[in-house]
């Protein structure tokens, strides 16, 4: 369910990347009216917003993951106890 779910952010993500790069797009070219690009330029900075916000999400799941998998390894790298030595 979790992967389903991942997928599916993925998805959404780089469903509204695409959309903000065709507004870029858009408003580097010549033909948009002032009213055109102002709604471009509104719609941009809303899927900017949105895509951090996304982006700063997984990377704090990033860095969960990488503190949960940090202890684990430094708890499996212990020496063993100088009982276990004998």
């Amino acid at each position: 369910m979790a992967a389903k779910k991942s997928r599916s952010a993925v998805a959404d993500f780089e469903k509204q990347f695409a959309e903000l790069e065709r507004i870029v797009a858009r408003m580097e070219g010549a033909g948009q009216s002032l009213d055109e690009s102002l709604a471009d330029f509104e719609k941009g900075m809303a899927l900017c917003r949105t895509l951090r916000e996304a982006l700063a999400e997984a990377e704090q799941k990033v860095r969960i993951l990488v503190k949960e998998n940090s202890s684990e390894q430094l708890e499996t790298l212990q020496p063993p106890a100088a009982d276990d030595a004998d």
